[in-house]
């Protein structure tokens, strides 16, 4: 599901209308019922009739970077697989969700792997998926060394939007299997608890109100009919409500608000990789082109968190990428919310105005288009240009 399927049919009940060697560090045990744990303190607005619009000029754009979504139209692959004497936990695919979903795979693939296991283990992949699966492994108490093709800042991860959905994850609700379902709204929930207790702000993550914006009117539908995969997901979108005509100052049409979190990914990556570094692990750069590289490693437990790349490494020819582009606009300290509107979405970060809203399946290139910073320009320019206080 992506956030232009998520504006289409998500309501009130889901929202309606929206891609370093110190001494090891004393393990910690992560407890899903610690949720009472507040990230470091935001002022949400009691009212949006009231915040300011974004200055959309092109005059203001200070750069537009491409990242390539690593996508399985039947969702990310958490699976424990036999690779001669190698055992290979597979934690890949996540499309326009490895950040929000990141923590929660982690956890379902160190389930799978860790257990029975005595010795080192490898992580194959840098980006957030990687980080922390190896993070996890850590905190289990195993030496782990990551091999990798690239390190932040040069990841996939690091060119995230950041805002916590998981979006661009599979391709039909009505198709997913049970089971994947059962994976996702675990994975989901589990990440979405762990990132409550990041409270260090070096990890770039905040609480943000979040505004759902549709030129025609936003039905109130409840629960029931929808798919598990959907529904499941309703207890994570906190303060979620239509907002009244006479408190809604996006003038071109009807709004709905919830509040989420936000991780700004250039953070997030520096201070995981930080934190394992601390912890004692190793980060090799080597790129491996085969499940025969991968059983000469010395370590018998491997993850598989190559994104993409697990493409040609273990021959996935599900895998797809979903091409993004993101323009950022000079930062405006006093925006300190997200918005989507159609084909387009905001989010309000330190390092800039994000803007939004490109999915392009199965296209590579990693080039800057310069038809598509326009149009985003155009759109998100119709939607705060009608702004007005309430």
């Amino acid at each position: 599901m992506d956030r232009r399927h998520f504006l289409r049919t998500a309501n009130l009940a889901a929202i309606s209308a929206a891609v370093s060697g110190c001494a090891r560090k004393t393990s910690t045990v992560f407890n899903p019922a610690l949720n009472q744990a507040a990230l470091a303190p935001v002022n949400l607005p009691e009212s949006a009739c009231h915040i300011p619009p974004v200055r959309v000029a092109e005059d203001r754009v200070i750069r537009t970077v491409v990242g390539l979504r690593p996508y399985r139209p039947s969702g990310f692959r958490v699976e424990r697989e036999q690779v001669g004497d190698t055992v290979v936990v597979h934690n890949y695919g996540h499309g326009g969700g490895g950040i929000t979903l990141s923590w929660g795979t982690a956890k379902l693939a160190t389930d799978l792997g860790l257990k029975g296991h005595t010795g080192p283990v490898a992580v194959l992949g840098c980006g957030v998926v990687g980080l922390t699966t190896a993070r996890m492994v850590q905190d289990a108490g195993f030496s782990v060394t990551i091999y990798t093709k690239a390190m932040p800042p040069d990841t996939t991860s690091n060119i995230a939007g950041g805002q916590w959905y998981p979006a661009t994850v599979y391709e039909d609700s009505d198709k997913v299997s049970a089971s994947f379902t059962d994976q996702f709204l675990t994975a989901a929930k589990y990440a979405y608890e762990r990132y409550q207790i990041t409270t260090d702000p070096r990890y770039g993550v905040r609480w943000m109100r979040n505004y759902s914006i549709s030129r025609t009117p936003i039905a109130d539908r409840r629960t029931e009919g929808r798919p598990r995969i959907v529904s499941g997901l309703d207890s994570l979108l906190p303060e979620r409500r239509l907002l009244r005509q006479e408190e809604n100052p996006f003038r071109i049409g009807y709004a709905s608000q919830y509040d989420g979190m936000i991780m700004e990914p250039p953070m997030l990556l520096n201070a995981l990789i930080t934190d394992f570094r601390i912890a004692g692990g190793k980060v090799l750069g080597r790129e491996l082109k085969s499940p025969a590289e991968v059983q000469t490693l010395p370590e018998k437990l491997v993850f598989n968190c190559t994104g993409l790349g697990a493409k040609a490494l273990f021959d996935d020819q599900e895998l797809t990428p979903i091409r993004g582009q993101l323009t950022f606009l000079l930062p405006q300290p006093e925006v300190t919310y997200a918005a989507m509107f159609e084909d387009a979405y905001m989010f309000s970060r330190h390092d800039g105005i994000l803007l939004g809203g490109t999915h392009e399946e199965g296209n590579w290139s990693l080039e800057v288009d310069q038809a598509t910073v326009k149009a985003k320009l155009a759109k998100h320019a119709e939607l705060f240009n009608s702004m007005k206080a309430c």
